[in-house]
């Protein structure tokens, strides 16, 4: 890719707290470019080293080794008052004595900007986050997801070239959070401004991603769009992270793996062991006497509104969950104990690396 097309870049980038038996390797070897334009989302489990690499983009830490780039320049020891680059914390951290136009304008004034310049930008600020009626209030008085709306003003004002949010959405509750998301998308899409994003929820980067590295114990696992990300995991972590999924152990002869069950599946593998990994929705249920079906048995239901899984007993001690769309009138109740078929489908099983 071009180095145009590129505005973040991490080099081999390792970062390790602390000295001798104590030291923490927070990120190991980490690389990986960020477009311009682009939602870019660090999703993993607490620890992986997520927020370790936006501190470093920030320029709150610096790296152990390796090297930050911004726009193809070397940031890597730039202090963080010297980037182009802003930060949305989870806490939002605003002063409770401004109003929400202070608030929103007060980077600006500290950089000097003309008073005119300041008042027209934060007009127009108001109006990109829709605050535009509350914007002689404290921000004492207003609810998290207004407050949150303020700090993504107030970050975008100067306009930045990077907008890094640390799990802004966390502190919100689950309504709420789900129609940040749209929001959030809706001002990256608008202001075209490059989104660094840190999250360990795998639906807030599924939402709103153009791409996700997944991390994991300092490294990142694998780059991808979401869909690609879903749909070929690069290993069980991923897999396992990334929605729910069936994992099934088998042994291929390099054209068909056999089950524990000893049910034969037409896929293509390395010889030997292998795992297998198959999402609820990509099981099929059917009758226990069609065609090439795995008999199961019913171990119980959960109902989900929309959906409805399944939790099936295989033979071979293969314990595996099915995904079916709940009945819009209602019953359909299949019970505990019932004898039903299985279908994989050949494309929905994914070959994993352990």
């Amino acid at each position: 890719m071009p180095d145009s097309q590129i505005a973040v870049e991490a080099r081999n980038t390792v970062k390790v707290f602390g000295q001798g038996a104590s030291a923490v390797r927070a990120l190991d070897d980490v690389s990986v470019q960020i477009r311009q334009g682009e939602f870019f989302t660090l999703l993993g489990p607490s620890g992986c080293g997520k927020t370790t690499l936006l501190r470093l983009i920030a320029g709150f830490d610096t790296p152990t080794s390796g090297q930050i780039l911004l726009d193809g320049d070397d940031i890597t020891h730039l202090p963080p008052n010297k980037r182009p680059v802003n930060t949305v914390f989870q806490s939002y951290a605003l002063f409770p004595h401004l109003t929400v136009a202070q608030n929103i304008g007060f980077g600006l004034e500290m950089q000097g900007r003309p008073k005119a310049e300041v008042a027209d930008r934060v007009a127009r600020m108001l109006a990109l986050v829709q605050m535009e009626p509350m914007a002689q209030r404290k921000t004492s008085q207003l609810s998290g997801g207004q407050q949150q709306r303020v700090a993504l003003a107030r970050a975008l004002a100067p306009k930045p070239k990077v907008l890094l949010l640390d799990e802004p959405l966390s502190a919100l509750d689950l309504k709420l959070r789900k129609e940040m998301q749209i929001e959030l998308k809706r001002l990256q899409m608008e202001t075209g401004i490059t989104f660094v994003f840190v999250t360990h929820d795998q639906e807030e980067a599924l939402t709103m991603s153009d791409r996700i590295a997944v991390m994991c114990a300092g490294q990142i696992q694998q780059v991808g769009s979401p869909r690609d990300i879903y749909t070929k995991p690069a290993n069980r972590f991923v897999a396992s992270f990334i929605g729910e999924t069936n994992f099934l152990k088998g042994v291929s002869d390099g054209a068909t793996v056999t089950l524990g069950n000893g049910a034969k599946l037409p896929l293509v593998a390395p010889p030997g062991p292998v795992s297998l990994a198959i999402r609820p929705e990509q099981v099929r249920v059917v009758a226990p006497d069609a065609p090439g079906a795995m008999t199961a048995k019913l171990a119980s239901t959960v109902y989900f509104g929309t959906d409805t899984h399944l939790h099936l007993h295989l033979d071979g001690g293969i314990d595996i969950v099915a995904r079916q769309q709940s009945p819009v009138t209602g019953g359909g109740d299949l019970a505990v104990g019932a004898k039903l078929g299985l279908h994989f489908a050949p494309d929905a099983l994914q070959v994993l690396e352990d």
